[in-house]
């Protein structure tokens, strides 16, 4: 959960400019803008640059900040959340693409049984270790972008044998009536037209899919 105060001052890097690459802002500016003094204004963006919603650079002229993926991500739940607020009534999008096949990463992920419990209680199914990779067609990859204010739910990174493990953001939907979810880790690029998919079965098995079946993601939020 993301403290009010880092969150405020998150939006004003991101309105200064900040989303669109480095900005020049000093302690003071930010502390001017915000009503508070520099010595906060310090301390603000050192907290947002721990939980990686920035980058500070130092250069010859000053300060350099710059608002990260995470830092836009936050931003954009917040968003969302006043979305749903202000316009409650449910809104539906379908995704269509092929199935293709992926490099296996997903049946690794979802056999660690800290992601298998964690994505299980945010989506009220243990998932199958395997994810279902599909290629969005480019109708859906426009309806695709549209999702960022849609309800995605964030699954927290952890430490476990001395490695760490990234966090994800899931988005729940269905296909063929079954629920399932998207699945996107926190600091992966991803392609914009690929997506993959867990559920509670093997999809591919219990819809009897191949590569390049056509499938349709359903979702739905309010």
């Amino acid at each position: 959960m993301v403290e009010a105060e880092d969150l405020q001052s998150l939006k004003t890097v991101a309105l200064l400019g900040g989303c669109r690459g480095p900005i020049w802002l000093s302690s003071q500016s930010l502390g001017n803008v915000l009503g508070i003094s520099p010595q906060t204004a310090s301390r603000r963006l050192i907290a947002l640059e721990r939980q990686q919603f920035v980058t500070r650079s130092m250069k010859p002229d000053g300060q350099y900040v710059a608002v990260t993926r995470e830092g836009e991500q936050a931003l954009k739940r917040e968003y969302a959340d006043y979305v749903r607020i202000f316009n409650p009534e449910k809104r539906r999008y379908t995704l269509t693409g092929i199935v293709i096949s992926g490099l296996g990463e997903g049946r690794y992920y979802m056999s660690i049984p800290h992601y298998k419990e964690q994505f299980g209680s945010s989506l009220g199914f243990e998932p199958f270790p395997g994810t279902l990779n599909i290629r969005l067609d480019a109708a859906s990859i426009a309806v695709r972008k549209q999702l960022d204010h849609a309800g995605w739910i964030d699954v927290p990174g952890f430490t476990a044998d001395e490695r760490t493990f990234g966090g994800a953001r899931v988005l729940p939907c269905r296909i063929a009536g079954r629920k399932c979810a998207i699945v996107e880790p926190s600091r992966s690029h991803y392609p914009e037209d690929i997506i993959e998919v867990i559920a509670g079965c093997e999809l591919r098995k219990t819809l009897n899919l191949n590569d390049n079946d056509t499938i349709e993601v359903e979702i739905t939020h309010d």
